[in-house]
């Protein structure tokens, strides 16, 4: 063998061979000698599956989005991101894997959050959170204190209207950030805190729920005892209506 011809197969042997792409292009023949359909491994996607950031599965099929990528601009961002959808219901090895996820979620149906009831005396929720007021939940203050709808609003709410004029703004805090606690929040500290104005509280204070929370103070027991203290006293004396002169 010449030297010339030796070393063409030393270079030939020591180059690196892209065994993802060798595979991938040896699946294509195959499947065109089976089908009779034309491939061509230049239309063929060879990136690696990573970062996967949604699993979606319905009665056939199943939807893997993965490698998501973000490019961000001065005033926008650009969000690209690979897909792969796959009919499962007909590979057994798939539905075999989907069936074992059913019954996982089957075995788990029951299982509880941490926490499903606030503590008592917790209120986490009352720093840090914006209860939103309607016109409803401020005329339900104002009637708690009587005093006029426009005083309640002054006093009580810092004014944001929202776009479709349902929300008037949120209840304030005892601190202009918006992380400190709601100035009708009472009591000496957490086990010990209490609304100051509970029965007449916003609907967002109402509706709130610890499930899912990870603000609630868990070193509280829920079999403590807990009495309230004294109600939330009103910035002024409610307006009494004049009398009529006879």
């Amino acid at each position: 063998m010449s030297r010339g011809l030796a070393g063409e197969v030393w270079a030939t042997m020591t180059e690196t061979i892209d065994l993802i792409a060798h595979t991938a292009l040896r699946d294509l023949q195959a499947f065109t000698k089976k089908t009779g359909q034309p491939t061509k491994l230049e239309l063929l996607d060879l990136t690696p599956m990573e970062h996967v950031t949604n699993i979606e599965i319905d009665e056939e099929h199943v939807t893997i989005t993965y490698n998501e990528e973000t490019t961000h601009r001065y005033n926008a961002k650009a969000i690209s991101h690979l897909e792969w959808t796959y009919k499962y219901n007909t590979d057994p090895e798939f539905v075999q894997a989907v069936k074992t996820v059913i019954d996982l979620a089957r075995k788990h149906l029951r299982d509880l959050p941490e926490n499903v009831a606030c503590p008592p005396g917790c209120a986490e929720c009352c720093s840090g959170y914006e209860p939103f007021v309607s016109r409803a939940d401020v005329q339900r203050i104002a009637d708690h204190f009587e005093i006029p709808f426009e005083r309640a609003l002054e006093d009580y709410v810092v004014q944001r209207p929202s776009a479709d004029g349902f929300y008037l703004g949120y209840l304030r805090k005892i601190e202009e950030d918006v992380a400190t606690q709601c100035i009708f929040l009472r009591g000496k500290g957490s086990g010990h805190y209490y609304c100051g104005i509970y029965a007449s509280r916003p609907h967002d204070c109402g509706a709130f729920t610890p499930i899912g929370c990870d603000d609630v103070d868990a070193d509280l027991k829920h079999t403590s005892k807990f009495e309230p203290g004294s109600p939330f006293g009103p910035k002024h004396p409610p307006t009494l209506p004049k009398k009529r002169r006879m």
